[in-house]
C-alpha cells in the first residue's frame, strides 16, 4: 500500500506525540514527595549487583540515585589494579549503565567517585569522563580536604559539581566539621561543593539545620540516615536523634530542589523492606 504525502504528515505527528507522551518509554518512577526530591544512594543496595539494586530500587519506589562506584567497578580489586580498570574502562560500559536506569524509570542524578590523596591527575580526570558517560552534571566524593583543589582544576574544565561527604571523625584532613567545608572551598570555583550527610554531621554534634540554612547553595545532594549525638551509632529512621524531619521541612520551606538521599546504613533484615520504611518514614515527615 503506497503512503500519501498526507497520510505521511499524519503518521509523522502521531510518532511526535506519541514521543513526547513518553510511550515506548519506562515510565519515570516520581521522586518528588511533600514538595521534596527523595532518592537513596545506591550504596544502600551494597548487598547486590547493579542490576539486583536498580531492581530492588524499582520496588521500594526510589525515583533519583546517587551511585555508588560499587555499582560499577569490578569488586575486590588492589589500589594498582583499581587504577588501571578506571583509565581503561570502555566508556560505553558506562553509556550502558545510565540506559538500564533510564529503562528502569530512575533518574541518575549523580555519581560517586571518592578521590583521595593517591589519585594521579589522569585519574581524577578520568572520574569526570565516566561521569559525563553516565550522563551526571554532579560528582560526590569522600574525599581528602587536601584534594579539593586539585579536584577543582578538573570539575571546572568539565563543567560537573563535587560535592564533599563528610564523616562524623573529626581527624585532620577529612570532612567533618562546617570548617574542613569551608576550607574545601575558600577560593574554588563554583564547582567544589558539599554533599551533607546529616546523620555523620549530627553524631559529630552540629546541627544540619542550621548548616543547610546557611549555606545550601552550595549543597549539592544530601545524605539521610538517623544516627544518635555524640558519635552514635546508625539507627532505624524515628530510633537516632537526628533531625530528619527538620531538615526535610527546611528543604521544602526553601524550596531547595537537590536531592535528599536515604543512605541506608543500619543493620536491618532485609534491604527493600528497610528502604521501604525509610522512604515511608521520610514521606510521613512531609505528610506526603
Amino acid at each position: 500500500m503506497s503512503i500519501t504525502r498526507r497520510s505521511f504528515t499524519e503518521i509523522t505527528a502521531a510518532a511526535a506525540a506519541a514521543g513526547s507522551l513518553g510511550i515506548g518509554h519506562a515510565a519515570k518512577i516520581n521522586a518528588v514527595h511533600g514538595g521534596v526530591t527523595l532518592g537513596a544512594q545506591s550504596y544502600s543496595f551494597r548487598d547486590r549487583d547493579l542490576d539486583a539494586a536498580i531492581a530492588a530500587m524499582k520496588e521500594v519506589g526510589i525515583g533519583t540515585v546517587e551511585m555508588w562506584s560499587g555499582h560499577v567497578e569490578p569488586k575486590g580489586l588492589k589500589r594498582e589494579d583499581a587504577r588501571k580498570w578506571r583509565l581503561s574502562v570502555d566508556l560505553k560500559e558506562l553509556n550502558a549503565v545510565r540506559k538500564k536506569y533510564d529503562a528502569a524509570g530512575i533518574e541518575l542524578y549523580a555519581y560517586n567517585y571518592s578521590v583521595r590523596e593517591d589519585y594521579s591527575d589522569e585519574e581524577i580526570d578520568r572520574g569526570f569522563q565516566m561521569a559525563k558517560a553516565l550522563g551526571v552534571k554532579v560528582i560526590t566524593a569522600s574525599a581528602n580536604v587536601s584534594t579539593a583543589k586539585r579536584i577543582d582544576r578538573f570539575a571546572a574544565k568539565h563543567k560537573i559539581r563535587v560535592g564533599m561527604h563528610n564523616h562524623s571523625r573529626i581527624h585532620a584532613n577529612e570532612f567533618a566539621r562546617a570548617e574542613d567545608f569551608a576550607e574545601a572551598m575558600n577560593g574554588a570555583s563554583e564547582y567544589i561543593a558539599v554533599n551533607l550527610d546529616i546523620g555523620h554531621f549530627w553524631a559529630a554534634n552540629f546541627n544540619p539545620v542550621d548548616y543547610l540554612r546557611n549555606n545550601h547553595q552550595r549543597i549539592v545532594t544530601l545524605h539521610i540516615k538517623d544516627r544518635k549525638k555524640d558519635q552514635g551509632p546508625n539507627m532505624p529512621f524515628g530510633a537516632g536523634d537526628t533531625p530528619i524531619k527538620a531538615v526535610l521541612e527546611t528543604m521544602r520551606e526553601l524550596k531547595l530542589k537537590m536531592p535528599a538521599n536515604i543512605e541506608y546504613e543500619y543493620k536491618g533484615a532485609d534491604t527493600v523492606v528497610e528502604m521501604k520504611k525509610c522512604l515511608a518514614y521520610c514521606k510521613s515527615a512531609l505528610g506526603a
